[in-house]
């Protein structure tokens, strides 16, 4: 996928609450999270909160592994919530990149 010329990959980002993080949750802080993904030259696709052993899902695209590494620091010094990101890519692409 690209944005404004620029490839993106696109990140699964597994969020987990500290007994802290959830104390802060508000839509006000969502909209601050999602412009600082922004800022690291992400875009938020979409947002998910989770039952089970993650709290929150965020389907997110970036540039590079650097930016979702700053991103993901970068949230949780704003929020207390641990992040665990992974790439993704379409099944075509897949079964393109293994034929």
């Amino acid at each position: 996928m690209k944005k404004g010329g620029i490839m993106m990959t696109t990140f699964l980002m597994f969020g987990k609450y500290s007994s802290e993080a959830i104390k802060g949750v508000s839509g006000a802080r969502t909209l601050e999270a999602n412009n600082l993904i922004k800022k690291n030259g992400g875009e938020v696709v979409s947002q998910y909160a989770l039952l089970g052993e993650n709290d929150l899902l965020f389907i997110v695209n970036f540039p590079s592994v650097d930016d979702v590494i700053k991103s993901s620091v970068a949230l949780n010094k704003l929020t207390g919530i641990s992040f665990n990101s992974v790439p993704a890519i379409t099944v075509e692409q897949f079964d393109k990149i293994i034929a």
